[in-house]
């Protein structure tokens, strides 16, 4: 398993089955697992914090919002303040200094930085600009975990209810809805504009 918002000894709790039971682990990680990228998919976003800092580029034109006292560049949510900041093109790029981190206190509330800001006319010096970070949040929010969990263990009930279509001797067959209304509450708030 790898960067699930969730863990498998708390399904197995959700889902009665006994930690000492392994029988089902792999279905229960493959379940963990689909959820959590299916977030990730459904948000437009990843929640887990790269362990090393990674390089990314950003085309000015359409990622700088122009404000009172200044400019700020649009950036993939960082979990940590980055390490480099730069502007230009090819191998010629120049160190950006004075930028500040928007917005106000994101790390602190484990929300991700999104913005970098700069007095006005800052980032107009080269046509990108390269920032070195560690990408992803700083912490998985509760609200994500939960709704792993609960997707996570409908995608491993799914197994016993072929068809998308379920039963029981009070209510009778039941078809199981598309999208579960208790995950998606938990999720839409954190969707980037232009997904879900």
């Amino acid at each position: 398993m790898a960067n699930e918002y969730a863990n498998r000894a708390t399904l197995k709790e959700r889902l009665n089955i006994e930690a000492a039971d392994t029988s089902r682990d792999t279905l229960l990680d493959g379940a963990l697992a689909a959820a959590s990228r299916g977030i990730d998919r459904t948000t437009g976003r990843r929640f887990w914090l790269d362990t090393d800092a990674t390089a990314r580029t950003f085309t000015l034109a359409g990622r700088v919002l122009c404000r009172d006292g200044g400019e700020r560049l649009l950036v993939d949510d960082m979990g940590i303040a980055p390490t480099t900041v730069e502007t230009g093109s090819g191998t010629s790029w120049t160190a950006v200094t004075g930028y500040d981190t928007a917005p106000d206190n994101a790390i602190v509330r484990g929300r991700p930085v999104t913005a970098l800001a700069l007095a006005s006319g800052g980032w107009g010096a080269g046509p990108r600009v390269r920032v070195t970070a560690r990408w992803g949040w700083p912490t998985v929010p509760d609200e994500i975990s939960e709704a792993t969990l609960i997707q996570a263990a409908r995608l491993y009930r799914r197994k016993d209810s072929p068809e998308g279509v379920t039963g029981s001797a009070e209510w009778g067959v039941v078809r199981l809805s598309r999208r579960d209304p208790d995950v998606w509450a938990l999720i839409e708030h954190f969707v980037l504009p232009g997904f879900g």
